[in-house]
């Protein structure tokens, strides 16, 4: 009978994922409801002057019951096809745009999925915070996934379009990480492309990775696309990096994500002050 149930999916370990995934779900739907959702700021620099900053990447972020911060990576996977998605990509929209706003020299990337472009409150919130000022659009980065973009290439080509002409910047996300289809990948226009960070950790003693890293920066050139490497953690892996032509780099060598940015407490002792 034992041999029957797990012949019926019901092992050991498909009931653990199920678990795990219907407690996330539900850490996340109570953070949503309490508002314990969160932007943390992790900063983007210059491949050859790697002490400026170029902007900041708004990562999302939740609180569970304890007020541990949950980061992205242990729930965005599991509610990222769900209603539960979409409202996260408009809470982390909306907290973006209200910081670009505050924050007249701050330049950011909000991640979103595709999903969310025919989403309604999602566009509601984008058309208010453009408003907010006259420089916002041109300060605000849509990163999108490769493999989200994939999935409706029509849809987010018009909405780049649209968008793009109020002078909002489009950032391809974890490239390399999904199957591109280049036919349309040359449609696209992405301003920025980021690389997967794959191709990135441990690069300077990866010889395969630096020649594929080397051939996705030249394609980006060849259509006139800002470059990031995403996961940088090493100077070898940033100087080579430099080298080859990035234009930015990211990781934790240069900074963890926080939530509370350098920007904010400047702003806090000023007015302590």
């Amino acid at each position: 009978m034992q041999g029957h149930s797990a012949s019926q999916g019901q092992n050991p370990l498909e009931l653990a994922l199920a678990k795990r995934d219907t407690a996330i779900i539900r850490t996340v739907r109570e953070a949503i409801r309490h508002r314990q959702v969160m932007l943390a700021y992790q900063p983007v620099v210059r491949a050859r002057r790697q002490e400026s900053i170029a902007f900041h990447e708004g990562l999302i972020r939740v609180l569970d019951e304890t007020g541990r911060i949950v980061p992205a990576r242990d729930f965005i996977e599991t509610v990222e096809d769900s209603e539960d998605g979409r409202r996260l990509d408009c809470i982390a929209l909306e907290l973006g745009l209200r910081e670009l706003d505050r924050e007249p020299g701050l330049r950011l990337a909000i991640n979103m999925s595709a999903r969310s472009i025919g989403y309604r409150a999602w566009r509601d919130t984008l058309t208010r915070g453009l408003r907010a000022g006259p420089t916002v659009a041109e300060r605000l980065i849509l990163e999108i996934t490769e493999s989200s973009a994939m999935l409706v290439p029509e849809l987010v080509i018009s909405f780049m379009d649209e968008m793009q002409a109020r002078g909002v910047a489009f950032s391809l996300d974890n490239f390399g990480a999904g199957h591109t289809a280049l036919r349309h990948f040359k449609q696209f226009s992405f301003d920025m492309l980021k690389i997967d960070g794959q191709f990135i950790r441990g690069i300077a003693e990866d010889p395969d990775n630096q020649v594929m890293t080397t051939a996705i920066v030249d394609i980006a050139r060849q259509f006139d696309m800002f470059t990031v490497a995403e996961s940088v953690e090493r100077s070898d892996d940033a100087q080579l990096l430099a080298g080859i032509g990035l234009d930015c780099l990211q990781g934790y060598f240069f900074g963890a994500p926080t939530v509370s940015p350098a920007w904010r407490e400047s702003a806090r002792q000023s007015a302590t002050g």
